[in-house]
């Protein structure tokens, strides 16, 4: 389980990254709302710790219990789903003690070992169409007992971070081609189905109400503001555009502030990059999307140098898990994507996501200690494309 490292090869610069953010993103969560700072100050020291804790377990005496992890993120989802804490709608969470915990954000992780673990031993199987079949339902209960929750939008998330896991792995541009003359016209009749039913059986009325609102625009009259979550959307523009270069300042008192007059819903959670845009301006902005990106070439970076294709598959993932995130959430903040329930990895209050962001990135600085690459390896197995 603990190998002997070499101090040196330990990735510093990622740690430093990662102090950096976190210690910025408790400032940004102190003027959202004080209420949560000693919380989640508390939740990113105890998660900080675990990260240490884990990036000197071997990363591959994690992932040899791969159908351990795998029926414990099953097992979590069916908790949720019978015994689960409601709030807003959905059951998503479990209530351990005095703690509320989202099962789902592990899941994340659990599907990103698990995968790259069933395609490293599978390698020469994987465009086979019987394999793929094989793994996609094997996911899929997990992924449809999170939609059940319902979380569409952590549905979606997981689907394509196990996509780009399986795209790496060096899944052939021929199946590929194949299954998106499949997905398109389905992803189509999905659509138009939602915007003609009223009250769709597959998803929730208030899920449908987001896509249609999303796709009319502001004039939409056939569903209720409230319901959509439009309005939630349309102040995050306007505070992110009210903070024009620099912003207004951390803990300001101004009374043109979106944020201090309460426009600003969950300001601590999914839509805490609306507050960084009023108080920070542009200059925050970039800061905010610059230390993210960063953590995610670092991701990246380790794959290219990991010692076997699994930590390189795992390495992707994480970088996928923390790239396509922020990406959801920002563009839901600026209204580029329907409104979703999506945190800011690193920055929005939650002590199980922040958990799930640090655990991942103890095994990215894990992999990082195992350099060695495999002279038949390449990051992508471009060999294994056709």
């Amino acid at each position: 389980m603990l190998k002997k490292y070499q101090l040196r090869s330990y990735n510093f610069r990622l740690v430093a990254i990662l102090l950096i953010t976190s210690v910025y993103a408790l400032s940004i969560v102190n003027s959202a709302n004080s209420s949560y700072t000693l919380k989640q100050g508390v939740g990113i020291a105890a998660a900080f710790i675990v990260m240490i804790a884990v990036s000197f377990i071997d990363f591959n005496f994690i992932t040899k219990y791969y159908w351990v992890w795998y029926l414990l993120g099953v097992l979590m989802l069916l908790a949720v789903l019978f015994f689960g804490v409601s709030s807003h709608g959905a059951q998503r969470w479990i209530k351990i003690g005095p703690v509320q915990v989202q099962p789902s954000e592990f899941v994340k992780i659990i599907l990103i070992i698990f995968t790259a673990k069933v395609i490293a031993m599978n390698k020469n199987r994987l465009n086979t169409w019987k394999f793929l079949v094989t793994l996609g339902i094997v996911l899929m209960i997990p992924i449809f007992l999170i939609f059940k929750e319902p979380d569409m939008s952590t549905t979606l998330l997981i689907v394509l971070i196990v996509l780009t896991v399986i795209f790496c792995a060096g899944l052939s541009y021929k199946i590929i081609g194949v299954s998106l003359l499949v997905i398109v016209p389905l992803v189509a009749g999905f659509l138009i189905y939602i915007i003609n039913v009223p009250d769709p059986i597959i998803i929730e009325k208030y899920q449908r109400n987001r896509i249609v609102d999303f796709i009319n625009g502001r004039n939409n009259t056939d569903t209720d503001a409230t319901d959509s979550g439009n309005y939630q959307q349309d102040y995050a523009v306007q505070a992110v555009g009210s903070g024009q270069l620099s912003g207004k300042g951390l803990n300001n008192a101004d009374s043109s502030s979106l944020k201090n007059a309460g426009y600003i819903a969950e300001a601590q959670n999914d839509f805490i990059f609306a507050v960084i845009g009023e108080e920070l301006g542009f200059v925050g902005c970039i800061f905010t999307i610059i230390l993210l990106f960063t953590i995610v070439i670092e991701c990246i970076i380790t794959a290219v140098r990991a010692v076997n294709f699994e930590g390189r598959l795992i390495c992707c993932g994480i970088a996928a898990y923390i790239g396509f995130q922020m990406f959801i959430n920002i563009g839901v903040v600026t209204k580029l994507l329907p409104n979703t329930g999506l945190p800011l990895p690193f920055f929005s209050c939650g002590l199980a996501s922040i958990m799930a962001l640090f655990i991942a990135m103890g095994l990215v600085l894990n992999i990082s200690l195992q350099r060695k690459v495999d002279s038949d390896d390449d990051m992508f197995a471009e060999d294994f494309r056709g």
